[in-house]
């Protein structure tokens, strides 16, 4: 298991592990899922909504990490840094600096 001294020394490492554009379409459609459910959850006042973040956040990543990348998630081995590398590369998605 690859260990890291900082965020900034695993982030390259997470886009390694995001090469397969389906893998990376299917990461930024969850991290929407994420976001509606968010919102729903403040809107409606449900807590049920966040189930929807979590099978929606996880699912659709843990599918382009099993189907199309054939590796095992970062979650499993560096769970914070993962969470934290989902939203940058979902922020430079956004930018344009990470291709769909």
């Amino acid at each position: 298991m690859a260990q890291f001294a900082s965020f900034r020394d695993f982030y390259p490492y997470y886009l390694g592990e995001h090469s397969d554009v389906r893998c990376r379409r299917l990461h930024f459609a969850g991290s929407w899922v994420v976001i509606a459910a968010l919102v729903a959850t403040v809107a409606t006042g449900h807590l049920s909504w966040l189930w929807l973040a979590l099978v929606g956040g996880y699912g659709f990543a843990w599918v382009g990490h099993f189907v199309f990348e054939k590796n095992r998630p970062a979650t499993f081995r560096h769970p914070v840094w993962s969470l934290m590398g989902d939203w940058v590369m979902f922020w430079q998605i956004l930018k344009g600096r990470v291709t769909l």
